[in-house]
């Protein structure tokens, strides 16, 4: 029995990266001397183990053979005869595919470590094509590595583009193309996600409604990038800067503008009412890829509601009232926040605006600050009942939030 760290690990570790997750492949043992010495058995499809101590993952070396479309299609086989070239052949990426023993020692039979100094993200096998999931990996990791001047190697680019034009894509369930999204959204340069899909003609397939927001064009003095989709891109990098590592901000800043696509063609470039016309995709989207119920309300109101935080100095106290409470802002002030920070992203998210302040945020947390002060027992003690305590606390909110404007005018 050999046992050796594989993938991430010795990756992040050759990257200078915190390792996080540390997993093992044994080479030349059977489930059975595993689970002679303790290991916990987890896996449902594959032997996996779980250490006794430590609670880290080893997983018997496997081949896996194509027998269908989809990324369910495979059948594995896993014994003490599969050797570490064979597992490793199997991977994905090949900065994926490295093993270290117990002396450090790396074994790179597909040159993952010239890879990761070339900053190169290339696959190991034409067996790549194999699993469309992978599509969506090589776009995450571009968002996870592109900071560090990673790029996607053309030849596996190519391979993504024919795994599009056969359809294996059409094949991914929402539940996978979902959850690769989010943890796309909480790297720190999103925007290549996008970039990659769109790159290999998956954004088109998965993301109809984002696809379409490229070539749309908007007004030069307010968006100096014009192109609708640099502007998504752009307000996506400035979601993970503001708030890195939240998918809920991420998406909110995903689909903020799915309305933009939806402009009839004699208005453009302004796009007066694409904050309403964005609803529907946005539900569509949502729907379709089985979002959380949070993600969507939260995406949906800074979808409905960003122009009005850009000119939040220029509404009227009663109007900022509606905002808040719309978002259950008095009540959740952490919804107010994530609120914010998209739409601060969306602020941001222009050429030469990166930098730009954003005193709309502390107004509409002072706002909420002066609203949710206001108690009802203070009505309950004038003798209102009913109706009229709303009533009262309403009107006494206004006034709060009137008071905060006047400081700030």
């Amino acid at each position: 029995m050999q046992i050796y760290l594989v993938g991430g690990a010795v990756r992040d570790d050759l990257l200078g990266r915190p390792v996080v997750d540390r997993d093992h492949v044994v080479v030349g043992a059977m489930p059975d001397e595993l689970l002679a010495l303790g290991y916990k058995p987890v896996g449902k499809d594959f032997p996996v183990f779980l250490h006794p101590r430590s609670g880290e993952e080893y997983a018997l070396a496997r081949t896996e053979r194509k027998t269908g479309r989809g990324y369910h299609g495979f059948v594995f086989q896993a014994d003490a005869t599969v050797t570490l070239e064979q597992d490793l052949a199997r991977r994905d990426l090949t900065i994926n595919a490295i093993a270290q023993d117990e002396h450090g020692t790396l074994t790179d039979p597909y040159h993952g470590v010239r890879d990761i100094e070339a900053r190169v993200l290339r696959h190991v096998s034409d067996a790549f094509v194999e699993d469309p999931v992978r599509v969506l990996r090589v776009a995450r990791f571009a968002a996870r590595f592109a900071p560090l001047g990673f790029t996607v190697a053309d030849e596996t680019m190519a391979l993504m583009q024919r795994m599009v034009r056969d359809g294996e894509v059409d094949h991914l369930v929402p539940e996978r193309v979902w959850a690769e999204t989010r943890k796309a959204l909480t790297e720190p340069q999103p925007s290549a996600f996008v970039r990659v899909l769109r790159d290999c003609g998956a954004l088109a397939v998965l993301f109809p409604e984002i696809d379409a927001l490229y070539g749309v064009p908007q007004r030069a003095e307010f968006h100096p990038e014009i192109d609708t989709g640099v502007h998504l891109e752009m307000v996506l990098d400035a979601a993970a800067r503001l708030a890195p590592g939240n998918d809920i901000v991420g998406f909110c800043a995903l689909v903020h503008d799915l309305g933009k696509a939806l402009t009839p063609v004699d208005e453009l470039p302004r796009h007066v009412g694409h904050e309403h016309r964005g609803v529907a995709p946005l539900r569509a989207l949502a729907e379709r890829l089985k979002v959380p119920t949070e993600h969507a309300a939260l995406a949906e109101q800074v979808c409905r509601e960003h122009l009005n935080a850009h000119r939040a100095f220029e509404l009227k106290p009663a109007t900022v009232l509606k905002l808040l409470s719309a978002l259950d802002a008095l009540r959740r002030p952490v919804r107010l926040e994530l609120f914010l920070a998209a739409c601060e992203a969306d602020k941001r998210g222009r050429l030469g605006h990166e930098s730009d302040a954003y005193p709309q945020a502390d107004y509409l947390r002072e706002a909420r600050a002066a609203a949710a002060s206001v108690d009802a027992a203070a009505f309950v003690e004038q003798g209102l009942v009913g109706p009229a305590i709303g009533e009262a606390m309403n009107a006494a909110r206004v006034e709060a939030i009137a008071l905060v404007k006047t400081k700030h005018s």
